[in-house]
């Protein structure tokens, strides 16, 4: 799959955008384990003309983590191009427009989803940024606002048309936020329509390795993207990846590797930011690993790891799981 000319390979598989989530140590950390190409934290483009400190440091991208690409959403068409022109100035592989995120504070103001309601305005934003940067310009969106608005079909059409050379759909409308299913026929049905020529890639609930190859042969996608499914689990690029050219599930690495993996995310997050907020930053990825299902009365252990607020705490918290392990 290539998205202008960048060769993302056969079948590849993406670290989602996701805010709070995928800064530099984390994107890193997913390239390590096979991630095809990584995308930073959304940016806002009104943040990032007034040059917001905090908005501007998610810009700050490094050789290591190519492809890599830089989000941004907003409702404003000169202030979006004006950011894609500071975004291009960072160097990124890919620019990506986010007409896709379902939260209020986004698309209740009208940016990310909130713009499959206003589509002439998306287009117009789409249309204006191909025109004022020179790197490739992608779009991820959603299969409509609601149930009754299901409009990806055509929408892929006129966002191709645009100029955008790939684009990614989350099988939910805005309505469903990240409830139910995610719903992969129409992303299908994009794909099978002779006017797109641009890849396509599908996102929502790729969760195994083995969902992950059920959507390439199904639904016929370009490319697959991974986003919530990653948290506490960056090694799921690396399972996946594995499964899709051997059709083998790779061996369980067992416990105390995986512990290990998440300790270092740690590290690399406190040496990024400072140990309070380091800390802050990644107990939600520590809390929401699947490594910890299944333990008995975790309930209380996962309370003590988000209450922790040093390092050796949090250690000494995560160095007694594999005991409750034991007794099980």
């Amino acid at each position: 799959m290539n998205i202008g000319n960048i060769d993302l390979g056969e079948k590849p598989v993406l670290l989602a955008p996701m805010e709070d989530v995928t800064d530099l140590p984390f994107r890193l950390l997913c390239k390590k384990f096979g991630a095809d190409m990584v995308y930073t934290e959304f940016v806002s483009s009104d943040a990032l003309i007034r040059e917001v400190n905090k908005t501007m440091q998610k810009l700050k991208i490094v050789e290591e983590e190519r492809p890599v690409a830089i989000q941004i959403y907003g409702k404003d068409t000169e202030s979006m191009v004006q950011a894609a022109k500071m975004v291009e100035n960072a160097k990124p592989d890919i620019l990506d427009l986010n007409f896709g995120c379902p939260v209020k504070k986004v698309a209740g103001k009208g940016g990310g989803a909130g713009m499959l309601q206003n589509i002439p305005k998306m287009l117009e934003i789409t249309s204006a940024v191909v025109k004022a940067v020179n790197i490739p310009v992608t779009v991820k969106t959603r299969l409509g606002w609601n149930d009754e608005s299901k409009i990806i079909v055509t929408l892929a059409e006129q966002l191709q048309d645009c100029g955008i050379q790939a684009l990614t759909i989350h099988g939910r409308t805005r309505a469903q936020m990240y409830t139910g299913q995610a719903d992969w026929t129409l992303i299908g049905k994009v794909k099978e329509n002779p006017r797109i020529t641009i890849p396509i890639i599908g996102n929502g609930d790729i969760t195994t390795p083995e969902r992950a190859k059920e959507c390439f042969e199904r639904y016929g996608v370009d490319g697959i993207m991974v986003g919530r499914a990653s948290f506490g689990h960056p090694w799921i690029f690396k399972e996946i990846k594995h499964y899709l050219q051997t059709g083998e599930l790779l061996p369980d690495p067992g416990f105390e590797w995986k512990l290990n993996v998440l300790k270092q995310e740690t590290l690399d997050s406190i040496n990024r930011l400072d140990e309070r907020r380091g800390i802050i930053h990644i107990r939600r990825h520590l809390a929401a690993s699947p490594i910890f299902k299944n333990i008995p009365d975790f309930r209380r252990t996962r309370i003590e790891m988000l209450r922790a607020d040093t390092v050796n705490d949090l250690f000494a918290i995560l160095d007694s799981v594999p005991d409750k392990i034991e007794k099980i």
